[in-house]
C-alpha cells in the first residue's frame, strides 16, 4: 500500500465534484477573457469549500492562498479557464463557435478537486510554506484584435492572463509554479524540456478603393499587397534553421468588403514562434520586412503591430523530477515519459518559467487532435482525477521534511530573468506600431519597421 494513500483518498471522497465541474466546463465554453462563467462557476465551488477568493475583478479569474501554518517557499498552482473556437467540432457553442478542444475544461475541474482535497483532514499535516491555487484566464492566443480593444481601454496590458497577473503583482509572493495541461497519447504523464515562445502580430494593409470592374486602375489592391506578403513570409522560409523551431502562419481576418470594389483595408494575423525570443525577434524583423516590401511593390503601405506573446517554456529540472516521483507513484513506470523533446506549441506558462522556476506537465485522457473538430476526454479519469492527484502529491514532497524539496528549487533555480521589472522591461520593448511604408516626394521608398528589442536568449 503507497504511504500516499491518504492524499490519494483525499481526492477520491470528491470524484462528483471534479465530474460536475468537467462536464459544466465542458458545456459552457468561452474565450480568454470572456470567462465570466467559467469562473463564476468555480469561485462558487472554492467558497462552498471554505475558501476565501482574491478576484481579478476587471477580467475573469482569481486566487486562493493556503497557509499551513509553517514558515516557507510558496508554491503556486493554476489551471486556464479559457476555450478555443472550432466551429466544426459537434459540441462548439452554436453562436461563438467557443469549444474546450484543448482541455482546459480538465484542468480546471481537477483544480477544484485538488482544492478539495486540500481542505480534508490531515492532508497539510507536515507541511511549510503556503500554496496559492489560481484560475487564470486567456491561454490561448485568440482573438487578439480583440484583446488590443481590452488594451487599449486600459482593462489589461498584455494579452496572456498569466502574464497580465504577474503584471497586477498577484505572483510576487510565489517561488515557483505548475500547472497541468491535458494530452492525449499513449502515456498517463508526460513532460518535456520545453516549447516555443511567441511574438503576435496584427498586420493591416492599406490600400485605395476603386471600382473592380469599371476603373480598377484607380485603385490599390491591399489584398494582392496582402498576398505578396504571404508569399514572401514563404520565400523566407528555408532561412530559418531547423533548431530554432521557427514557426510563421498568417491568417487573412478581413480580405474585402465587396466584390466589385478593390479592397483597400486588409487584415492579417500571424505569430512568429520560435526556441529562442532573440532568434524570434530576428526572425520577425524578417518578416516585418517582407511584409513592408510587398506593400511598397504595388504602392500600397502596411501598419504592423507587433505585441509580446509567449517567451519560451523552460521546464525546471528539479521540479521535473519531483513530478516524475509523483507520476510513478500513480501511473506505471511504462506510462510515464519525461523527455528531452522541444515543443513548437506556445504558452504563458513559458513567462512564468522565465522569472520563476516552473513546469508545465500533461496530464494524458484526450483523444482527437488538439484544437481540432474532434477532441474531446475520453479517460476523465486520468485527465481529472489522477492529475488532482499527482499535484496534490507534488506539493506534499516539496513542502514536506521542512519545504526541503522547495528549498532545493530555489537554490539551484536558473533564471533567464533575475526580476519581474527586468522580465517585463524586455518583453515591452517587443510592443511596436509602424507605418511601415514611407512615399519620399523624391519617389524614393524608405521602409521602417525595425526597432531594438532588448529579450534575452
Amino acid at each position: 500500500m503507497s504511504e500516499y494513500k491518504y492524499l490519494f483518498d483525499a481526492v477520491e471522497k470528491h470524484r462528483t465534484l471534479i465530474f460536475e465541474a468537467e462536464k459544466y466546463i465542458w458545456e459552457n465554453p468561452e474565450t480568454g477573457y470572456r470567462e465570466w462563467k467559467t469562473s463564476t462557476y468555480l469561485e462558487k465551488k472554492f467558497e462552498k469549500l471554505g475558501y476565501k477568493l482574491f478576484r481579478a475583478e476587471n477580467i475573469p479569474g482569481f486566487y486562493t492562498i493556503i497557509d499551513t501554518g509553517r514558515p516557507g517557499p510558496c508554491v503556486l498552482v493554476m489551471a486556464e479557464l479559457d476555450s478555443l473556437i472550432c466551429f466544426e467540432h459537434p459540441d462548439a457553442d452554436p453562436q461563438t463557435g467557443a469549444v474546450h478542444a484543448c482541455g482546459h475544461h480538465a484542468q480546471c475541474a481537477a483544480l477544484l478537486g485538488l482544492a478539495a482535497a486540500l481542505k480534508e483532514e490531515g492532508v497539510l499535516d507536515g507541511l511549510s510554506g503556503r500554496i496559492k491555487l489560481c484560475a487564470v484566464p486567456a491561454e490561448e492566443l485568440i482573438e487578439t484584435e480583440y484583446r488590443e480593444t481590452l488594451r487599449q481601454k486600459g482593462i489589461i496590458r498584455y494579452y496572456g492572463g498569466k502574464v497580465e497577473f504577474l503584471y497586477r503583482g498577484y505572483f510576487d509572493d510565489v517561488d515557483m509554479a505548475f500547472m497541468f495541461h491535458t494530452t492525449g497519447g499513449k502515456h498517463r504523464f508526460y513532460a518535456t524540456r520545453g516549447s516555443n515562445g511567441c511574438i503576435v502580430k496584427n498586420i493591416n494593409y492599406k490600400g485605395v478603393a476603386a471600382h473592380a470592374g469599371g476603373s480598377p486602375h484607380e485603385g490599390i489592391n491591399a489584398l494582392y499587397a496582402a498576398t505578396l506578403g504571404i508569399h514572401a513570409i514563404n520565400a523566407l522560409r528555408e532561412t530559418f534553421k531547423d533548431s530554432d523551431h521557427i514557426r510563421v502562419h498568417p491568417i487573412v481576418t478581413k480580405g474585402g468588403t465587396a466584390v466589385n470594389a478593390i479592397p483597400s483595408d486588409v487584415k492579417m494575423e500571424s505569430y512568429v514562434r520560435g526556441a529562442d525570443m532573440k532568434v524570434i525577434t530576428e526572425v520577425n524583423k524578417k518578416i516585418n520586412r517582407a511584409l513592408a516590401a510587398s506593400a511598397a511593390a504595388i504602392g500600397a503601405n502596411v501598419i504592423l503591430s507587433d505585441r509580446p506573446g509567449y517567451t519560451p517554456l523552460i521546464n525546471d529540472k528539479n521540479l521535473l523530477r519531483i513530478a516524475e516521483r509523483a507520476m510513478k507513484e500513480i501511473a506505471p513506470a511504462e506510462h510515464v515519459a519525461i523527455t528531452d523533446n522541444w515543443g513548437t506549441g506556445c504558452t504563458d506558462m513559458g513567462d512564468i518559467s522565465a522569472v520563476m522556476p516552473a513546469i508545465h506537465p500533461y496530464a494524458g485522457g484526450a483523444t482527437g487532435t488538439g484544437h481540432g473538430s474532434d477532441y474531446r476526454i475520453e479517460d476523465k479519469e486520468n485527465a481529472c482525477v489522477n492529475s488532482a492527484k499527482c499535484q496534490l502529491l507534488m506539493l506534499n514532497m516539496l513542502l514536506s521534511n521542512d519545504a526541503a524539496e522547495a528549498k532545493k528549487v530555489i537554490e539551484e533555480k536558473n533564471l533567464r530573468y533575475q526580476s519581474k521589472e527586468e522580465y517585463f522591461k524586455a518583453i515591452d520593448s517587443i510592443i511596436q506600431d509602424k507605418t511601415a511604408v514611407i512615399y519620399n516626394e523624391d519617389g524614393t521608398v524608405t521602409l521602417d519597421f525595425a526597432k531594438e528589442i532588448t529579450v534575452k536568449e
